[in-house]
């Protein structure tokens, strides 16, 4: 027989163990319970996201009145091409069932060509791609549409290998002057615009051809040396969006990003009364590329 004591103290430590392993367990159902919750509302809000995204064919929420152009035509596009797609496999397996070679049936009679078949085949594809050209043509002439007098005017200047944003304010009350930023391989540059008031982007280039693309507007033009281009569109979602360069431009093309916000008018304004203050007025054409160079991250040397 072991000894009382020891006996009661053996007891009492198991029941202190058990109360342990108790309020462990009960911290852990309350854990696992709160990030089931977590993981049920984190998977509702990306099941709604992931919804809409399908609904879209992959392409993100549109920030502009022109992304709506090309989401529809990208929308009809991929319609069109899953009706074609489905009818041309129906008629592969129903020929290869219709016509399969049967256990004791000749070989069908083979035939040189097909006249009305061969119509066929040659005047389907004429007509979807008249189609498809007819609806692409639409689409680019209302996303490539111009006012006579927008409300802002940005000249937007792509450069080895950053951007330089000048907002053409003078006439502004508000703002009094043209202001402007320059972005370098270290410091992203940023692009505001108003939400709902309309902006045209006049684009060119320091150097070599730079390509001018924010994804949430589905819309890119290429910023080139000595031709001038330039687009207009009214940002619809306030919001920060992704801009970059689409144009392999050099050794440090991945460096072209820059950050656009769309924020109110109010919010617009302030933001240039600030580059004012900073002495940032006047129009810049962006770097020159010697200087952008020496700014580039140096490369080490072989020792």
């Amino acid at each position: 027989m072991g000894c009382e004591p020891c006996a009661y103290t053996t007891l009492w430590k198991g029941n202190d163990v058990g109360f342990e392993l108790e309020r462990h367990r009960r911290a852990m159902k309350l854990a696992a319970g709160g990030i089931g919750a977590s993981l049920l509302l984190g998977l509702t809000g990306c099941s709604a996201e992931l919804s809409d995204q399908f609904a879209r064919i992959g392409l993100q929420a549109p920030a502009s009145d022109r992304a709506h152009y090309m989401g529809n035509l990208w929308i009809g596009a991929w319609v069109a091409c899953a009706v074609i797609g489905v009818l041309v496999w129906g008629l592969i397996f129903y020929s290869m069932y219709k016509f399969r070679r049967r256990p004791g049936n000749e070989v069908p009679r083979q035939t040189a060509y097909h006249l009305p078949l061969e119509l066929l085949y040659t005047l389907v594809p004429i007509l979807i791609v008249g189609v498809l050209f007819f609806y692409t043509v639409k689409a680019q002439n209302r996303v490539l549409a111009t006012e006579d007098n927008p409300d802002h005017t940005i000249k937007v200047v792509g450069q080895k290998w950053s951007w330089t944003f000048n907002y053409m304010e003078q006439e502004n009350a508000a703002v009094g002057a043209d202001v402007h930023e320059i972005g370098t391989i270290e410091k992203i540059p940023d692009l505001y615009l108003p939400v709902g008031e309309s902006v045209r982007f006049e684009l060119t280039s320091a150097d070599v051809i730079h390509s001018f693309w924010v994804p949430a507007f589905y819309f890119k033009m290429d910023a080139i040396p000595g031709k001038p281009n330039a687009f207009e569109l009214t940002p619809e979602k306030v919001g920060v969006y992704d801009g970059k360069c689409a144009e392999l431009c050099g050794t440090y093309h991945a460096a072209m990003l820059f950050t656009v916000h769309v924020v109110s008018p109010d919010e617009y304004d302030a933001y240039l009364k600030g580059l004012k203050d900073k002495g940032q007025t006047g129009t810049k054409l962006g770097p020159a590329y010697p200087s952008q160079m020496a700014s580039a991250p140096a490369k080490e040397t072989e020792k």
